[in-house]
């Protein structure tokens, strides 16, 4: 175990200030450290707590595909005895027994961004995008970028991220009411860093060249978004081919500005920080909660990037 980590499981066992004491602690494990989009979810989860007299406990792993330190994250906090736990599942099915333990335990978990494969028995709810939907508007903004014709490819994440999977299994539905369009490759994953997803993109647009070129390629994360991004830049490629992202940063928008990026799945993160820590509070009350809490999303293009409703959205995000 790394001093870095080691350093953090042992905070996470410390006590509170006395002067906290009092406060109920709700902790929060995202699936990482880096990317923007955890970033917004920390601060409407923070605001959120603010406003209900909380404390929060923010413990992201390094990497998102370090499924053995989330882990370690989520045993540390059942020994911690939080008054309630948060969880972004790396994995739908490896976190389910952390999710179960902490319930057995007493502590109220609540599933954000990516639900797990069976939550009966390990959660009192999930609260994030219907990740499915999400994919199927994604295709929607292909389909008419495309005029409904043309050979696409798809950028996958890693395997077991279940919102994720749903964002491109959506995806790959929503194509299916448009028959002009061929799917030419789908199986191809990026990993967890943008790093990881700059090498599988550049390998797929090598391996798609010529007359085998895209007309669409879709990403439906941030990490591979960037990625495919640069890989595009790299090749000369960006702008000439219809790109579909999720998940915006500034550098998103800015491309999409300058041509390179035809349309972006947006979810609202930091609306979902603040819906989970409320759903947190609410179970810690004693209150109900629903089964599940769509936190919404929107579709920009270039044609509705500056409406006020989608700059709402989009500017918790411009990190």
């Amino acid at each position: 175990m790394t001093p870095r980590i080691t350093t953090l499981l042992l905070a996470l066992l410390a006590p509170l200030a006395a002067q906290e004491a009092r406060k109920p602690v709700v902790a929060l494990v995202p699936k990482g450290a880096t990317h923007v989009f955890w970033k917004s979810v920390e601060g409407g989860a923070r605001e959120a707590a603010a406003e209900l007299g909380v404390e929060i406990l923010w413990a992201a792993p390094q990497k998102e595909d370090d499924r053995a330190q989330q882990m370690g994250l989520v045993d540390t906090l059942v020994l911690r005895k939080v008054d309630a736990l948060c969880l972004a599942p790396l994995d739908a099915v490896a976190l389910r027994d952390k999710a179960v333990k902490a319930t057995e335990a007493g502590i109220p978990v609540v599933i954000f961004d990516s639900p797990l494969a069976r939550p009966e028995g390990a959660s009192s709810g999930y609260v994030g995008t219907d990740n499915f939907a999400a994919g199927k508007l994604a295709a929607e903004g292909m389909a008419a970028a495309l005029k409904g014709k043309g050979r696409v490819i798809v950028l996958r994440y890693q395997v077991g991220s279940a919102s994720s999977d749903q964002r491109e299994e959506g995806f790959l539905e929503g194509l299916k009411a448009h028959p002009g369009i061929e799917v030419a490759s789908a199986n191809q994953y990026g990993g967890a860093t943008v790093a990881s997803c700059l090498d599988k993109a550049k390998s797929l647009l090598l391996r798609f060249s010529g007359e085998r070129a895209p007309d669409g390629i879709y990403c439906a994360n941030q990490s591979t978004t960037l990625g495919m991004l640069q890989a595009l830049q790299q090749r000369g490629m960006a702008g000439k081919v219809v790109f579909v992202g999720f998940d915006p940063t500034l550098a998103l928008v800015e491309a999409m500005r300058k041509g390179e990026v035809a349309a972006l799945v947006s979810q609202n993160p930091h609306g979902m920080g603040r819906k989970t820590v409320q759903a947190a509070v609410a179970k810690i009350r004693g209150q109900s909660i629903p089964e599940k809490t769509d936190t919404g999303c929107v579709l920009v293009t270039p044609a509705n990037l500056d409406q006020p409703e989608v700059q709402a959205i989009l500017k918790p995000q411009m990190n």
